[in-house]
């Protein structure tokens, strides 16, 4: 959860989680630092104050999403730009994969009052909508997580029956191996004037989508920066002489 502003809503996520059999609740950057002890996320979590006490606090999206190879930003509103997009059954169907592979998924919930923020949602590898009523389609967003929770459940529960065989033997990227290499790419591109220098980042949210769609492994990734390595010592090269 993205800086959540109601300690309420916070217990009554902890609650939606643990109904499911999730238990790993992060928050980014809460309004009130010590939310896990309001008398609201107390209350609200009811016999899921296992679930509120043990929650992880960061101060970044980035740093909720390190060691992850799978994320879903949650909105409702449409977007021009931004990461693929697919709806909440085919979120859990793609989360019971990774998760039958032991890999870490997250589910990325904004702020109650603005949802996520278009830099956020750039670091997430799709987005995800839950289809609702078109004339009202706005829900809170613990309810929105215990929708989703519900989806993700049923799918793992539906794979436990049916086992899962991966045809990628590699290991999927983990999210700070991804954005690593996207800092690697654009000094690359910078080098060798593709990017302008002044304005890097205009066309560096189109190559992140590009990067997303295409789920990288690790030994893609290592690949790709041995290009911008090569690139960068060649234009080094070329400038000494």
């Amino acid at each position: 959860m993205v800086r959540p502003s109601h300690p309420g809503n916070v217990g009554a996520a902890a609650r939606a989680m643990k109904t499911m059999g999730f238990s790993q609740l992060v928050l980014v950057h809460p309004k009130d630092p010590n939310v896990r002890q309001h008398p609201d996320a107390i209350a609200l979590a009811s016999g899921a104050s296992d679930v509120l006490d043990q929650a992880r606090i960061v101060h970044t999206l980035e740093e909720a999403l390190n060691g992850t190879t799978l994320s879903f930003a949650l909105t409702s509103r449409h977007r021009d730009m931004g990461p693929p997009v697919i709806n909440a059954r085919e979120c859990a169907e793609l989360s019971s994969q990774h998760l039958h592979q032991n890999e870490a998924i997250a589910m990325v919930f904004g702020t109650e009052r603005t949802g996520l923020e278009n830099k956020e949602i750039a670091l997430c590898s799709y987005i995800c909508h839950i289809p609702a009523n078109p004339e009202y389609s706005s829900l809170n967003v613990s309810q929105a997580l215990q929708v989703l929770a519900w989806e993700v459940h049923y799918a793992l529960l539906n794979h436990s029956e049916t086992p899962i065989t991966s045809s990628r033997q590699e290991t999927p990227a983990t999210h700070e191996q991804i954005q690593a290499f996207l800092k690697h790419w654009e000094q690359a591109l910078i080098e060798i004037d593709f990017l302008n220098p002044k304005h890097p980042k205009k066309l560096i949210p189109r190559m992140q989508y590009l990067f997303s769609k295409s789920q990288l492994t690790t030994e893609e990734v290592a690949m790709l920066r041995g290009v911008c390595t090569q690139i960068l010592k060649t234009k080094k090269h070329l400038n000494n002489q």
